[in-house]
């Protein structure tokens, strides 16, 4: 809950594209139907989706909405399985020289050792709990804007991504400039291209 729980850092987007004129109702189809799905049942790797802000295991919404006068407000949760690569070397070594004894040989083939370490990551990722990541964001409908409470470069690299196969919608991260650009006034915008650097001594 970054943006509801003290101070927090965020990152300004644009929303590019167009929504169809039954917004709320497009909303709730996108939103279910890219929710979030627990792995902790299951082998798999990783999953993505969108949870309540108030609460991360609440991915059907049924306490708390996401709508907020002409605000939606989401979370990203993206459980992730994994395993320390110096875990990893040293069950595959633990390994190797299991076979290397029950087979009496002094050297493994290359592609045995592949094929032991393939094994090994394999099991010890089923063995691993996913671990859980939460990020905020807040979309102004009326403006096109979002904030996603996070600076974290890969959080807003799957939030671009996820954003657009869920909603269809291009999200462009805004700079200062492009900042001024939205906030000015049309016959401004051509003074804005004429500012340049300059250096303060």
């Amino acid at each position: 809950m970054g943006f509801i729980n003290g101070t927090a850092s965020f990152v300004r987007f644009s929303v590019e594209g167009d929504l169809p004129e039954n917004i709320w109702d497009f909303i709730a189809d996108r939103v279910v139907a890219f929710s979030f799905r627990d792995i902790d049942e299951t082998y798999e790797e990783d999953s993505l989706g969108w949870v309540s802000v108030f609460n991360m295991f609440d991915s059907e919404f049924n306490y708390a909405s996401y709508a907020a006068g002409n605000y939606v407000t989401l979370s990203m949760r993206h459980d992730e399985r994994k395993v320390s690569s110096a875990i990893v070397k040293k069950y595959v070594q633990k390994e190797e020289e299991r076979v290397k004894k029950e087979k009496e040989i002094p050297k493994l083939s290359r592609s045995m050792r592949v094929e032991i370490k393939e094994r090994i990551q394999n099991e010890l990722m089923r063995k691993s709990l996913p671990v859980p990541a939460v990020y905020d964001l807040c979309w102004n409908l009326e403006n096109s804007t979002l904030l996603f409470f996070s600076t974290n470069k890969k959080a807003q690299a799957l939030l671009e991504d996820h954003f657009k196969e869920s909603f269809g919608l291009t999200l462009m991260q805004q700079i200062p400039y492009l900042c001024g650009q939205h906030l000015l006034e049309e016959e401004d915008v051509d003074r804005l291209a004429g500012i340049t650097a300059d250096i303060f001594l």
